[in-house]
């Protein structure tokens, strides 16, 4: 099951998609991961909410510790060896996109069979973002990244 994987990181190459992404995890709590499940499958909002729980647990259990280790290590860390350090760091980052890769495969065996002729993006992060955060985020915040997947 790569092809929602394969798109995934084809749309990581589109201009102003990873800065969009690293917005939404950083600054508003979204997991990247999720968004791009929703923009692949346009799942209806059962879907979502089950995507919303699967991408929660996997964060909270796998991604984020993975992703807070790959931070952690990417500073000088007194005592350790740098050239050991940021290879351990590649080995974290590695291990870190797998995880993604298993949370994308989890999330599209929810949604079934893809829908090509996919909704409006704004309209997909935005239910997306209310089945996650339960309408915490302004829609605002979804803007960037569907301006960036609209524009390829």
């Amino acid at each position: 099951m790569s092809g929602i994987w394969d798109w995934a990181v084809q749309v990581h190459g589109r201009p102003g998609v990873d800065e969009a992404c690293l917005m939404l995890q950083d600054e508003h709590g979204h997991c990247v991961s999720y968004l791009l499940w929703a923009l692949w499958a346009a799942p209806d909002a059962a879907a979502l909410t089950a995507g919303a729980a699967l991408a929660r647990s996997w964060s909270e259990a796998v991604l984020d510790p993975l992703r807070a280790a790959r931070r952690a290590a990417k500073a000088a860390f007194p005592g350790i060896d740098d050239v050991a350090r940021l290879a351990l760091r590649e080995q974290v980052k590695g291990s870190e996109f797998q995880a993604e890769r298993l949370m994308l495969e989890g999330l599209a065996r929810i949604a079934g069979p893809r829908v090509v002729a996919a909704a409006d993006p704004l309209a997909l992060l935005t239910a997306a973002g209310e089945a996650w955060d339960g309408g915490k985020s302004q829609v605002s915040v979804f803007e960037p990244l569907a301006r960036a997947f609209s524009a390829a």
